[in-house]
């Protein structure tokens, strides 16, 4: 099976097609869980009494693990041959335990660069208190053969 037929249900993504939503929930494990697999061992990603005696309502989850979400997002959406050349994203409200994080986007642009299409896509991901993670990714993904 081609990957487009696979992945994409037009023959390739045009700017202002809009990207499937994905929802992640977010639980305490998976907060945690994310830090320690990153390596981030700053104790409010991972013991709530520290996180609550700086100020904020529970654990919350790093960037790296904000980063790592977007990535999937984005490559749920283009297929196991895209390669995404460039991410950058802005966080806002923390992403909390309990909360689902719910991420939208769009196609932003196409351009054909020798065999392969560039692609940038611009996405949010948001919390019921707000968007924890807005952002452009780049990806690029072979052009088929005809």
């Amino acid at each position: 099976m081609s990957r487009e037929a696979a992945s994409f249900p037009t023959p390739r993504p045009q700017p202002g097609d809009a990207l499937p939503e994905l929802v992640l929930p977010l639980t305490a494990s998976v907060i945690v869980a994310g830090a320690i697999a990153s390596r981030d061992f700053m104790p409010v990603h991972h013991d709530k009494a520290y996180a609550r005696a700086q100020g904020a309502p529970d654990v919350f989850m790093n960037i790296l693990t904000s980063n790592g979400t977007v990535s999937r997002y984005v490559t749920d959406w283009a297929g196991p041959e895209a390669r995404l050349t460039r991410i950058a994203i802005r966080l806002g409200a923390p992403a909390l335990p309990g909360d689902s994080l719910r991420f939208s986007g769009r196609v932003a642009s196409v351009e054909r660069r020798g065999d392969e299409d560039v692609i940038e896509v611009e996405l949010r991901g948001a919390t019921a208190i707000g968007d924890h993670v807005t952002g452009r990714v780049t990806l690029t993904l072979p052009v088929a053969a005809a």
